[in-house]
């Protein structure tokens, strides 16, 4: 969810490891690096040579506060587009969601469609760090009291939108690119789980060439947006490959 990586490095390890793959399978192109004194840098350096990480400002440790609060929010025009993060009910107020806007700008009384469902969602009200405000734009957290959905009709990654604005779909297709450290075999009919922002979905390969993935429920997402394929059971390397959604 957030627009810049904060990557601090403790140990050298397979899941450091398995955390630059995952970075650089989901393009995260800007962000900071830092180490503890333990580290050895030139190591460090060796592992994420030719990864999206090498593209990171590598800051001493004691630094890192200083460049953080330095690095400028990146806002994005258009559409308002918001994904959710979490929902829940709270008593006397009714359904509340937490999350981000990723687009444009919201505002008290707009009537969005909750993506997958298609339910239709009016916000209430909004908040931003426990102060009630009457818009919020991107890349703002924020948390809405809405009306017409309740809990239980939401999960984590839906998206609260502009109707036709986003592709709902069961079957993506991929420019696919698998892991160069996932040594395992894919073929047709195999099942993994498939990421997409902040959705999760069984899925099943249907084809190879060109890869196409079925899930087991529609997920919500834009052309070109970053899907991967995680094997949650290796032993290994858990990430299988990634690619755009043509």
């Amino acid at each position: 969810m957030g627009e810049y990586v904060i990557f601090h490095v403790t140990k050298l390890d397979k899941f450091t490891g398995e955390q630059i793959v995952a970075l650089d399978s989901l393009k995260k192109t800007q962000g900071l690096l830092s180490h503890s004194f333990d580290v050895d840098r030139n190591k460090l350096l060796t592992m994420i040579k030719g990864t999206i990480v090498e593209q990171y400002k590598l800051v001493e440790f004691e630094d890192l506060k200083k460049e953080t609060e330095l690095l400028q929010p990146i806002s994005k025009e258009g559409n308002v587009k918001i994904v959710i993060d979490h929902c829940f009910d709270v008593k006397g107020v009714g359904t509340v969601i937490l999350g981000k806007v990723v687009q444009g700008k919201v505002k008290t009384y707009d009537n969005l469609k909750l993506l997958p469902t298609g339910s239709d969602v009016v916000i209430k009200s909004i908040q931003m760090h426990d102060d009630a405000v009457d818009e919020a734009v991107s890349p703002a957290r924020v948390g809405l009291s809405v009306k017409g959905i309740t809990p239980d009709d939401v999960q984590r990654g839906d998206m609260l939108c502009m109707p036709d604005s986003m592709t709902i779909a069961q079957e993506i297709t991929l420019d696919y690119h698998q892991s160069t450290v996932f040594k395992g075999e894919l073929a047709e009919n195999q099942m993994f789980l498939i990421n997409i922002g902040l959705q999760i979905r069984p899925g099943k390969i249907t084809s190879l060439n060109p890869m196409k993935v079925s899930l087991g429920k529609p997920a919500v997402f834009e052309k070109n947006e970053i899907c991967v394929l995680l094997k949650p059971e290796s032993q290994t390397i858990r990430i299988v490959g990634s690619g755009n959604i043509i």
